[in-house]
């Protein structure tokens, strides 16, 4: 037995809207005849975003809507693709940080938890998607974030047990990141992007047997104080997205995923840059 009952999607009904126009443009361009879906294209868009700021699952959607859990996953993959690939390019986000005057974006890499089954990596006895620094499966996935922490950009996921400035090197990120600095602008990251310190503006690692100077102190902790409001991001996603705190489709949807999450937050905030 069961029991009905009313609820309210937290979202305005303009990004409802939003991802109901991509989906209706999807349609017509596969040639979707009328009538022959089993949902419209705005309560498949409810769907979706249900799912995304939820983290409800596809058989519960898929009863909700009287539909099958096979169509459930077709039309919330379907979804995840026409938002994902509005979502904007790292060269254009720069440029737009350019133009609006920042002296600084941040960059920050955040692993997405995923409950996966085990994939052998590279190397015997290692898994592919296991992070030994956050002790779970996942993907590494990079965010590009304004000064006040608003995410820009995230990029592609890579494997969990990948470090961010791999990640970087993976994607072929440092190229751009690199023709966008100069002595006006800058990268900020943590110690985690050492290693692209031609780049990227990290603090001063404490030196083995050593301490840092007077000067190097002070400028970590300047640095520190400025680049953890650029960690606001990650925590922005994660927290108004509850799909994106541990995603059970496969691990390596996760770059979309997160990219059509992004799309959706400049939507309903009316905000890019």
């Amino acid at each position: 037995m069961s029991v009905t009952y009313t609820a309210e999607l937290s979202v305005r009904e303009e990004t409802v809207l939003f991802l109901s126009g991509l989906l209706h443009t999807q349609r017509r361009r596969l040639g979707t005849r009328t009538g022959t879906r089993s949902l419209s294209c705005f309560k498949q868009a409810i769907m979706v975003i249900r799912w995304f700021l939820d983290g409800t699952r596809v058989k519960q959607l898929a009863g909700d809507n009287q539909i099958s859990s096979s169509t459930g996953y077709t039309y919330l993959h379907e979804g995840i693709r026409v938002l994902a690939a509005h979502a904007p390019g790292l060269e254009s986000v720069l440029l737009a940080a350019k133009m609006a005057g920042y002296a600084h974006v941040n960059i920050d890499g955040t692993l997405i938890k995923t409950d996966r089954c085990r994939t052998p990596g590279p190397t015997p006895g290692v898994d592919l998607w296991w992070s030994g620094k956050h002790d779970n499966h996942g993907g590494n996935v990079q965010v590009v974030t304004a000064p006040d922490g608003w995410p820009l950009w995230t990029s592609p996921v890579r494997p969990g047990r990948e470090h961010d400035t791999t990640a970087l090197r993976e994607h072929d990120i440092l190229p751009l990141l690199t023709t966008w600095t100069n002595d006006q602008r800058r990268i900020l990251g943590d110690l985690g992007y050492e290693g692209e310190a031609d780049t990227i503006t990290t603090a001063f690692k404490k030196p083995r047997n050593g301490t840092c100077t007077n000067v190097q102190r002070q400028f970590n902790k300047a640095h520190n104080g400025v680049r953890a409001i650029g960690q606001r991001g990650n925590s922005l996603l994660k927290t108004t997205f509850k799909a994106l705190r541990n995603v059970s489709l496969c691990p390596w949807n996760i770059g979309r995923i997160t990219a059509a999450a992004l799309v959706l937050l400049h939507v309903e905030h009316n905000r890019t840059t």
